[in-house]
């Protein structure tokens, strides 16, 4: 049987979710909630804190605090399943594996509905990719572009998956990229990188979604083994530091 608590937040959460609550709404009183509900102030708090560690709500205390509502977050999602890999124990190389079978369908996806704006956005970035001089702002760069490519077929679903990989898949980036830069296989990468990028592009110009989806699939098979060294690395290993 689901505590009182539980079943108050359950309420007010299916409120935000539904757009009843909507983002900067505030509460209804104390007051009001406890007699609404017929709870005691510890339970109805006890609600607060739950809908607290969900990101749906911020309580402010003092003469004008209260609690307020906040919509859900992407990233709480994201942290969230970063501390169960972490605490798994799973390997760099098991992200790079779920991307793997993950972003090349979406490209494939992406050739086949691409608008003439989405390919304004596209060539945008890769402009921007160009001009960066920073290499460090190049690998968050780079990154970026592959969660375009998720964004740009405006599934909502893929973008959560990936949105959950991304965070982890930038921080190992940048840690092999620290501990390459400067080197011939660096360099290397980074162009045989840039280039692929290119390439999609013009592939989800052309409506090419097979060959599209194959390139993809190639390129990020190759990042794989470029930054995923022995597969002795695991996420907390990366996180901890």
């Amino acid at each position: 049987m689901p505590k009182a608590a539980e079943l108050i937040a359950d309420h007010l959460r299916r409120q935000i979710v539904r757009g009843e609550l909507a983002e900067g709404d505030a509460l209804p009183p104390e007051a009001t909630l406890l007699e609404q509900f017929d709870v005691s102030r510890p339970t109805l708090r006890e609600a607060f804190r739950v809908l607290e560690s969900e990101s749906l709500i911020v309580v402010r205390r003092g003469a004008h605090g209260g609690a307020r509502v906040q919509v859900p977050d992407p990233d709480v999602a994201a942290r969230h399943a970063g501390l169960i890999l972490e605490y798994r124990g799973t390997k760099l190389v098991d992200l790079y594996e779920a991307r793997i079978v993950i972003e090349p369908p979406c490209v494939a996806l992406l050739a086949e509905l691409r608008s003439e704006e989405d390919l304004k956005v596209l060539r945008a970035a890769l402009a921007e990719h160009d001009a960066e001089e920073d290499t460090m702002q190049s690998i968050r760069t780079h990154v970026a572009f592959h969660s375009l490519l998720v964004q740009l077929t405006d599934n909502q679903t893929l973008q959560l998956i990936m949105g959950m990989l991304e965070h982890i898949i930038e921080l190992a980036n940048l840690s092999r990229v620290e501990s390459t830069v400067g080197t011939p296989v660096f360099d290397r990468a980074s162009r045989k990188g840039l280039s692929a990028h290119h390439r999609v592009v013009d592939l989800v110009e052309a409506r090419d979604a097979i060959e599209a989806e194959r390139l993809w699939r190639k390129h990020l098979s190759e990042a794989r083994d470029y930054l995923v060294r022995g597969d002795v690395e695991t996420v907390l290993d990366l996180m901890g530091r």
